[in-house]
């Protein structure tokens, strides 16, 4: 079966070239696959970024890359909108940093790229106009810039026009107070007319979803479908030990129309690690920077936290080594964005990829899941 053959990793000893260059001993050992319904090879640790430009200097961004390359991590993503969390100051920076790497390494054919377009609601972007024909064209060709690239291989939208129930709005989404649904698929079309030409023009490759709902993703593809346009091939969603909304209706749609999950934010913004409990509030940490507006701190995420630190201790494992390696575990992931503000932190998730969690410990983790399944 198609789908089955896509969630089997690549036989990298039998893979010589990448990209036009031998593959390295650190870049046999990591783990491969493929976007699905193409031929584009991807580590499944997926190098983040979005903290460059903010809570990270060009120089250390350029180090991680240096090293996360180095490792085999062959997949990048960043977004317009970064660095994060978001200002009008720092829009683009992350593109930008990224951009005089390139420059400076002469290694963007080593690297599959992605980036997001952002959706509306952003007043320094576009003057927050929604995602359509002409904020695609102008958002492609700013990103082009900021990254010093002539392509794109994946090109996200970072939300729905609509709204989402991701970013903490899962509480309050209300999914009736909207346009009607000739309105809606008006605009995916023209959305999706816009990246087809983009494709044709050979300024992305493929097209990706980011913090969309399953009907909205069946929409997207049907449209496809039915005017030949690009499909969809990823949707980059929240997924973590402590936010699992991915488990049902997202993962029987992933499987039967061959959508991978690029899982952000697997450590639930580094309150997996531990680091914020006790009331612990590190300087220089997104908890810090949002300040109040830090939500997911939540007593039940840190009762949560608390559990599976417990399961890592039990097994002698990272817990961040183990939250990282239990994305990677499900079969609709394609790969899991790591992200991180120190080199330390860099190196240990990029280890996750070699940690495989036994039946014993997934268990455990049941254990945890069941008494908090919804931790924030």
């Amino acid at each position: 079966m198609i789908w089955c053959q896509f969630f089997t990793l690549i036989d990298i000893c039998a893979v010589h070239t990448k990209f036009g260059s031998e593959l390295s001993n650190k870049e046999l050992e990591m783990q491969y696959t493929t976007l699905p319904k193409t031929d584009v090879k991807v580590s499944r640790i997926c190098l983040g970024t979005m903290t460059w430009g903010r809570q990270n200097t060009e120089a250390e961004g350029h180090e991680q890359m240096d090293y996360a390359l180095g490792e085999g991590v062959n997949f990048w993503d960043t977004a317009e909108m970064y660095a994060v969390p978001p200002t009008p100051e720092t829009q683009g920076k992350t593109e930008e940093i990224i951009g005089t790497w390139f420059a400076k390494t002469g290694k963007r054919d080593q690297v599959v790229l992605a980036t997001k377009i952002a959706g509306n609601g952003v007043k320094w972007i576009r003057d927050g106009r929604q995602i359509d024909r002409q904020s695609v064209e102008q958002a492609v060709e700013g990103s082009l810039k900021r990254l010093q690239t002539d392509y794109i291989d994946l090109y996200q939208l970072h939300w729905p026009n609509r709204g989402s129930y991701h970013f903490q709005n899962f509480w309050g989404f209300n999914p009736y107070d909207k346009d009607c649904r000739e309105k809606v698929r008006d605009n995916m079309l023209e959305v999706l007319q816009a990246l087809g030409e983009q494709v044709k023009a050979g300024k992305i490759r493929h097209i990706g979803l980011s913090n969309e709902s399953v009907w909205g993703t069946m929409q997207y593809l049907e449209l496809a479908r039915e005017h030949g346009l690009p499909e969809v091939v990823t949707a980059q969603n929240e997924y973590s030990l402590l936010r699992r909304q991915y488990d049902t209706d997202h993962a029987e749609m992933n499987y039967y129309e061959q959508v991978g999950l690029l899982a952000w934010s697997p450590l639930a913004t580094g309150i997996l690690s531990g680091k914020y409990q006790g009331g612990k509030m590190p300087e220089g940490t997104r908890g810090a920077i949002l300040g109040a507006g830090f939500s997911r701190l939540t007593d039940q995420a840190q009762a949560a936290t608390e559990g599976y630190m417990q399961v890592a201790e039990k097994h002698g494992l990272d817990v961040n080594q183990m939250a990282l390696a239990f994305t990677l575990s499900k079969p609709f992931t394609t790969a899991t964005i790591i992200g991180a503000t120190s080199m330390e932190q860099l190196k240990t998730n990029i280890g996750a990829w070699d940690v495989k969690l036994s039946e014993a410990v997934l268990n455990d983790i049941k254990a945890v899941y069941q008494q908090y399944p919804i931790a924030f």
